[in-house]
């Protein structure tokens, strides 16, 4: 007897940017035991992620190697009541990494690009943003924890699309791998690998692979109200000098975050 077509499962449709539910699925596991043992992330204000629609979350970029990214899309994916996907932003070298690239494509996150992250959140998705950019890991230890300047793209997608901006700041990430120089010259590596430099801090190179593991300091991610600031009809048509002006005032907002913070912290680890 024939199966109506009615009757048969509808098979989900490839996600047009690589996510794969499959191998998010394997992967949580692992992200749940940083999360919750390893960093034992104390996360406050989720109730200021939307539990639908699309919307930016904006934070302060750090760690050397950036885990900041997965903490805040665990932190959304496990304890927000609608168990949401982050989808980060990352940088274009990435994508030409090997397998680094791919990987981050079936978990969910896009290469940096205005284009793509208009296109994330006009399918109603939540999008994940560090205006920093490279600068923000690159942070030496005598600047951890002070914001660098804010790219302005986040800014002309909220006012265009009309989305909310989640401010979010993390503590804890700076000290898992505090960079004491940058080793640059790659020679053959760089195009092995892909990457604009190689940290070095206290634990790497000088311990090797075990040098590559990171410090199970204690972290704090914090999500703040939401900007909007397309309620203000002056605003949508913002030109280049007041998307300087806004990206900057998000960044204090940001950065008086993160020092708020720093003042409640009693212990690194």
């Amino acid at each position: 007897m024939a199966v109506s077509a009615l009757a048969r499962p509808r098979r989900r449709r490839p996600d047009p940017f690589g996510y794969d539910p499959a191998f998010h699925r394997r992967v949580r596991p692992y992200a749940e035991f940083l999360y919750r043992r390893y960093w034992r992330v104390q996360v406050d204000g989720l109730n200021h992620v939307p539990g639908s629609g699309p919307a930016l979350i904006v934070g302060n970029h750090s760690g050397g190697i950036p885990f900041d990214a997965s903490m805040i899309a665990t932190a959304v994916d496990l304890d927000h009541p609608q168990h949401r996907l982050v989808r980060f932003l990352y940088d274009r070298f990435v994508a030409d990494m090997p397998y680094v690239g791919p990987a981050y494509n079936r978990l969910g996150a896009v290469p940096a690009s205005y284009l793509t992250a208009y296109r994330v959140l006009q399918t109603g998705a939540l999008v994940g943003i560090f205006p920093e950019g490279v600068a923000g890991v690159a942070k030496g230890v005598g600047q951890r924890y002070r914001l660098q300047r804010f790219h302005t793209g986040f800014i002309r997608l909220s006012l265009t699309l009309q989305v909310p901006i989640v401010p979010v700041a993390v503590v804890g990430a700076e000290e898992i791998y505090p960079v004491i120089g940058k080793w640059t010259q790659l020679g053959p590596l760089k195009e092995m690998l892909n990457v604009p430099y190689i940290p070095i801090t206290p634990l790497f190179p000088l311990f090797g692979l075990l040098g590559v593991v990171p410090l199970p300091t204690k972290w704090h991610i914090r999500f703040g109200e939401p900007i909007r600031l397309y309620l203000d009809p002056k605003l949508r048509a913002a030109r280049r000098q007041t998307a300087t002006r806004l990206a900057e005032q998000v960044r204090r907002r940001i950065q008086a975050m993160v020092h708020e913070m720093l003042a409640a912290r009693e212990s690194l680890f």
